[in-house]
């Protein structure tokens, strides 16, 4: 019952009206003159420095649903649930050499989605529309699942009701102040909420390390008791150690993973939001430091085991794995804490669903609204377009989880990764090089698009004959092993190969292939270039310089 939880939920509360707060204020905070217009309202004037670009990727990159499900698989599976600390230390060097080119041209142009770039190097407004739905297709299910983190706290602290709105009602009203201040406030909310957001999980993190194995006899036990329990498991494949069978499913999961991390529209945002190259610099240097923490974190899962934690069951009787670190936290923290360690994950919720509907509606404003539907849509019509769109992205993710299973919303996520790798070749490869035929990528797109689906089809779970999960076995490719591979890594293999073969071919028959509006010294581009585009807000005549 509530009552149980009654000083957890007064603390959640109070420091979950205190972010939001934070929200509204935000939008005076760093403001200019003119909130209307994209570069302001979704980009945060493109004038973030170190430490605000610091908080805001490293918020939007680690989640609610990073706090409540890596502990989740590590508690069910053992080592592999590991996968996401060496991926999050592998991306950092790879879009270090990404993400600085798409910031200078995105700086030079003007642009605001990476399906921007798309569109003027490529001169494809087909090729930019598909990474536009792409992005928004991928971040859909990602911004539901950080309602999957809120209610698996809000469910261990027994705030739930009988009937489906009873059940739901705090998620809503959460997510209606999220969308005010969202709406008011754009990227500057979730930039100055990433500094209490990040400073919470941090401060619980490091004393759950700490506290925990003290209070469970040490390190040691707590190996062991994972470690028995493994060996009592009917799957060969769960331990505290990977074996031959899933090894290569570990390595080709954190290499695609760290693949597309970075080609989420949410994540771009962040970066686009950075005041020069030299924060994009420092700051791919030094979120590594995000990947101790998420190494500490997984760690929760072991903790779990040791200290005997039941996971809660839904209102359906089935068991929420979600639900793992909410309990543990409440078993072994004293109540104020406890109530700590929960708005740690509430807060840790709000920030990526912030930035995530934001680049969600960026992309339909600028690639689909401005591109198809109205061509002179002024700057504040477009920031007004953007508002609105997500509004309606929050409500479509707040239905997803009332109406739907919240299971739907996971598997949707590990397809949205497969899907959101198929954009590599015409994002990330594009900043290198024109040399792709326009029409080969979006041929590669799409079938690299249908070969990951029809993969993810034909894997299988205990609960679900398709779309059971993104490990496919390579006996159904025909080889006599029953090892798994990552399906995101094979279909973007396969749209690479297409794109280029199909590029040989285009070119050896000189097929037209429009032009590129970049130039070479595009991508070199920093703070104070003279040659920024007419109509961004760098402009004399628009919303003044960014402060410092």
């Amino acid at each position: 019952m509530w009552r149980d939880h009654l000083t957890e939920i007064i603390v959640f509360t109070a420091l979950f009206l205190l972010v939001s707060a934070m929200g509204f204020v935000a939008a005076r905070w760093r403001a200019p003159k003119d909130m209307a217009h994209l570069d302001e309202w979704g980009l945060g004037g493109r004038s973030f420095g170190g430490w605000i670009t610091w908080f805001l990727v490293g918020g939007d990159l680690y989640t609610a649903y990073t706090f409540v499900a890596v502990p989740a698989l590590v508690f069910g599976a053992g080592a592999m649930g590991f996968f996401a600390v060496p991926y999050t230390i592998v991306i950092y060097p790879l879009v270090f050499l990404v993400l600085c080119r798409l910031w200078s041209v995105s700086h030079r142009h003007g642009f605001v989605t990476p399906a921007d770039f798309v569109r003027n190097r490529f001169d494809s407004p087909v090729l930019a529309l598909l990474v536009a739905i792409t992005g928004i297709v991928a971040t859909m299910p990602y911004i539901a699942l950080q309602l999957v983190g809120i209610e698996a706290v809000l469910k261990t602290m027994g705030v739930t009701g009988e009937s489906t709105v009873a059940r739901h009602l705090p998620i809503i009203i959460a997510f209606a102040i999220l969308a005010a201040y969202t709406y008011q406030s754009g990227l500057r909310a979730p930039a100055l909420i990433a500094f209490v957001k990040d400073t919470l999980i941090y401060i619980v993190i490091l004393v759950a390390v700490i506290w925990l194995p003290y209070k469970l006899g040490g390190w040691g036990d707590i190996f062991n008791a994972a470690d028995a329990k493994f060996d009592a498991s009917p799957n060969p494949n769960d331990g505290i150690l990977l074996n031959a069978n899933n090894q290569l499913q570990y390595v080709t999961l954190a290499f695609g993973s760290a693949l597309a991390l970075f080609l989420y529209p949410h994540s771009i945002t962040g970066v686009l939001a950075s005041r020069n190259r030299d924060v994009i610099k420092r700051n791919m240097s030094a979120l590594p430091a995000y990947s101790l923490l998420l190494g500490l974190i997984a760690l929760l899962g072991y903790m779990a085991i040791a200290s005997g934690v039941k996971p809660l069951a839904g209102p359906d009787g089935t068991v929420d794995g979600n639900t793992i670190v909410p309990v543990l936290f409440d078993q072994q923290f004293p109540d104020w804490f406890a109530g700590v360690a929960y708005a740690a994950i509430g807060i840790g919720a709000l920030v990526p669903a912030a930035i995530m509907s934001i680049a969600a509606a960026n992309l339909f404003t600028r690639n689909i609204y401005k591109e198809y539907l109205r061509r002179d849509a002024t700057p504040a019509q477009e920031a007004q377009v953007s508002k609105i769109t997500s509004l309606l992205v929050k409500v479509g993710a707040v239905a997803f989880i009332v109406f739907l299973n919240p299971q739907y919303a996971i598997d949707l996520q590990l397809i949205g990764g497969v899907i959101i790798l198929q954009t590599l070749p015409a994002v990330a490869l594009g900043l290198y090089t024109r040399w792709f035929h326009r029409t080969a990528l979006i041929a590669g797109w799409a079938v690299g698009m249908a070969v990951g689906m029809w993969m993810l089809y034909q894997v299988s779970s205990p609960t679900r004959k398709h779309f059971g999960g993104s490990a496919f076995p390579l006996e159904k490719f025909g080889f006599d092993t029953t090892m798994t591979i990552y399906v995101g890594f094979v279909a973007v293999l396969v749209n690479l190969l297409v794109a280029a073969l199909l590029t040989l071919l285009l070119r050896a028959a000189k097929a037209h292939d429009g032009g590129d509006g970049t130039t070479p010294d595009d991508y070199f581009a920093d703070e104070g270039d003279p040659r920024v585009t007419a109509g961004t807000t760098r402009d004399a005549d628009a919303a003044p310089e960014p402060v410092a």
